[in-house]
């Protein structure tokens, strides 16, 4: 499918307006910072690698146009939501032990995880300064929701980390989990730019709640791409959800079936040491014949109608309206 132009037309917008906040952080910050952004390389050579899809700016800069606002008033929530996005994408590469993202090596792996840390926790901080550069009640109030779309993402993700622990994890545990995880902050992203416009409630209510259900669409095509999604596209090694023994949602739906398949599955995932390739083989098939990937799939096309259902008889500008049925379409149908 082919790319949205707005995704496009936002990271021209954008980038210049991240990389001069990012470069307010301090000389010790700067490099991994402006690595992980793929600026640079590990010696600080210029880089053209480049940062990920960009979607969350994008659905920030179309939420202030869509209630009729200039494009520049959705730009600092933007930024700050990219920057949010970031910071999460450091330390999540940290806590599941990733050493590449993007087709490039992660920050702890190229830095060391002191510098991770450290990167990560200024690029949240340099999110909140963004808005509050100007406290003016628009961008307070974007600020407030800035940090309670966070705080939900960091409960997401600690419910995920907790499933480790969990014998079982259901489609509704999956479920819940990810609204935190990936739809708050898509949520805060879709309405952000409302926000800083001034709009009406019902506007802003109708855009967080695309977001929120692109955010749930979002994640089941990354489940599905974490099993089955080309290396080449993904920028991970095949199967990598597996290997990390993660309870994705095509995992948990076929493990909490209770049937022979879910004992197999469960037997693979519960055996000591590395899952080998074999291993990994083996849980694939036994996922997609007892129909995880179908119903993930079945999963992301519903919650796909219901974020451009969510848009429609709240008075957004039309050719916005179309952008944001494009964006969403993009997100249900990549590959990476």
């Amino acid at each position: 499918m082919t790319t949205p132009l707005i995704l496009n037309r936002a990271r021209q917008l954008v980038e210049p307006e991240l990389r001069r906040a990012v470069d307010t952080l301090c000389a010790e910050l700067l490099l991994p910072s402006r690595y992980h952004f793929g600026w640079v390389e590990t010696d600080g050579s210029p880089s053209s690698a480049g940062s990920g899809k960009g979607l969350r700016p994008a659905l920030a800069v179309l939420s202030a146009e869509a209630v009729g606002a200039p494009t520049v008033v959705g730009l600092p929530g933007a930024v700050a939501v990219e920057l949010i996005h970031n910071y999460s994408l450091i330390h999540d590469d940290i806590i599941d032990g990733d050493t590449e993202r993007r087709h490039r090596t992660t920050v702890w792996a190229a830095f060391g995880v002191d510098d991770a840390v450290i990167s990560g926790d200024a690029l949240h901080t340099l999110a909140f300064q963004v808005l509050l550069a100007d406290p003016t009640p628009e961008r307070v109030a974007a600020t407030v929701r800035l940090a309670e779309a966070t705080a939900a993402m960091l409960a997401g993700q600690a419910a995920d980390m907790a499933f480790d622990d969990q014998p079982v994890v259901t489609l509704q545990d999956c479920l819940e989990m990810e609204a935190g995880k990936t739809g708050a902050l898509l949520g805060y992203s879709a309405s952000v730019g409302a926000v800083l416009a001034g709009a009406p409630d019902h506007q802003v209510a109708a855009l967080d709640a695309y977001g929120r259900s692109l955010g749930l669409a979002f994640q089941a095509v990354d489940d599905v791409l974490g099993i089955w999604g080309d290396p080449t596209a993904t920028g991970k090694a095949a199967g990598n959800d597996l290997r990390e023994r993660k309870k994705s949602m095509p995992v948990a739906i076929v493990m909490s079936a209770g049937d022979e398949a879910a004992q197999e599955l469960r037997a693979l995932y519960d055996q000591p040491g590395h899952l080998s390739d074999v291993d990994i083989e083996r849980a694939t098939q036994i996922i997609e014949t007892a129909g995880g990937r179908q119903r993930t799939e079945q999963e992301a096309q519903t919650h796909l109608t219901a974020a451009l259902a969510a848009l429609e008889g709240v008075g957004l500008v039309d050719e916005s309206v179309e952008e944001l049925h494009g964006l969403a379409n993009f997100v249900a149908t990549r590959n990476h």
